[in-house]
């Protein structure tokens, strides 16, 4: 059975909520959310250009003004993306959280940094979070990444980054396979990233793009988080990395929760079957990043 059922709102969206008219023709940005509807009503307003809201089985249908709205019948992670980008018929992808939003400027940018560097797939903006726009952690790793600005990089080399603050050339990303739906969320960039780079696509950190990202306060369950984080590491290793690397990923997982290591148990078979590493190359420059 197919798990999509479309539904598309055109029109204008009141007054007080009204979009900004979109910088570029050349980018869909593209949003999976569950469950936070006032929150993406709040970042909606934001999208300086055409929107689709991929909404991954809330209990209560979305209804948002502005955007193309897909609603799956279950929870698809971070694969939800994928649909939203197959949907989308621009030549680039921006991906956003329910809770994040492009800075004005920046998708338009984008666009043109893809368009003068046709090697990279990928650009991860620099993220801003909250209202004190403080630097994420992740942000000022890239910008210190070691692997340099390889000849034509949109900039430093990366072999990482944050989901809702990327964007990817639709085609190269879809023919990689997007998100792998086994991993859900939480960690899930790392195995596209070592996917883009071992079809021989550069990655880039772009700090002249931002992204403002404010997630509630409250947040979500810590210990759940961290327990699927270290699941789809050692299942990352597991389906790309060398055996050294994948037992390190095993014990950390025994000291981060044990019961992750467990829950990996189940996947073996896909995972063996799905194995291929990465080429030499990707190896030495995911080596001298760790």
């Amino acid at each position: 059975m197919n798990p999509t059922k479309n539904v598309t709102h055109p029109g204008p969206e009141p007054a007080s909520s009204a979009r900004p008219t979109p910088e570029t023709d050349d980018v869909t940005v593209v949003v999976a959310t569950r469950n936070r509807p006032d929150r993406l009503r709040q970042t909606m307003r934001h999208h300086r250009a055409p929107v689709i809201v991929v909404d991954n089985g809330s209990d209560q249908p979305l209804d948002i003004d502005g955007a193309e709205v897909i609603r799956l019948d279950h929870n698809l992670g971070a694969a939800a993306r994928n649909i939203g980008a197959e949907r989308a018929r621009t030549p680039f992808v921006a991906f956003a959280d329910d809770d994040s939003f492009w800075a004005p400027g920046s998708l338009a940018c984008a666009a043109e940094v893809l368009h003068a560097c046709p090697r990279t797939a990928l650009l991860a903006a620099e993220v801003r979070v909250g209202p004190e726009n403080r630097l994420d952690p992740i942000s000022a790793d890239m910008a210190t990444a070691p692997l340099g600005t390889p000849a034509g990089g949109a900039g430093p080399a990366v072999l990482g980054f944050l989901a809702c603050a990327a964007v990817v050339r639709r085609d190269t990303f879809l023919a990689v396979g997007g998100f792998n739906p086994k991993l859900l969320v939480y960690g899930e960039e790392a195995l596209l990233a070592m996917d883009l780079a071992a079809a021989g696509w550069q990655l880039s950190y772009t700090p002249h793009l931002t992204v403002h990202h404010h997630p509630e306060p409250a947040g979500r369950n810590v210990r759940a988080r961290r327990r699927r984080e270290a699941r789809n590491r050692i299942l990352t290793a597991l389906l790309r990395r060398p055996p050294a690397v994948v037992a390190r990923a095993v014990a950390a997982g025994l000291v981060t929760d044990p019961t992750a290591v467990a829950s990996v148990l189940p996947e073996l078979r896909w995972a063996l079957n799905d194995r291929r590493r990465v080429p030499e190359s990707v190896e030495r420059a995911l080596r001298a990043i760790a």
